[in-house]
């Protein structure tokens, strides 16, 4: 347990920091589920929506610190392509 001020609020700030993090990252892993799953049943306009989701937010994510914008970029780039493979 901490003994000094200073690491019992370091102790908090990092239990808010884990919460902060794990919701953020299950939230990544949803909205990349979603436009897979949509991918997969071959529903183009789902994928489509679940993919402008997932761009808006990849992106609002790198403007909170959560992920790096080269990062974001390569994951909207891969969900696109499963989306273009999908048209094509």
């Amino acid at each position: 347990m901490a003994n000094h001020k200073s690491s019992e609020k370091r102790a908090r700030q990092t239990i808010k920091r884990t919460e902060r993090n794990r919701f953020y990252r299950t939230r990544l892993k949803n909205i990349t589920k979603a436009v897979r799953v949509a991918v997969e049943a071959g529903d183009k306009e789902a994928a489509l929506n679940a993919f402008k989701v997932a761009n808006k937010d990849f992106h609002s994510f790198v403007s909170k610190g959560f992920l790096k914008k080269q990062t974001a970029s390569r994951r909207v780039g891969r969900l696109a392509k499963l989306i273009n493979k999908l048209s094509a």
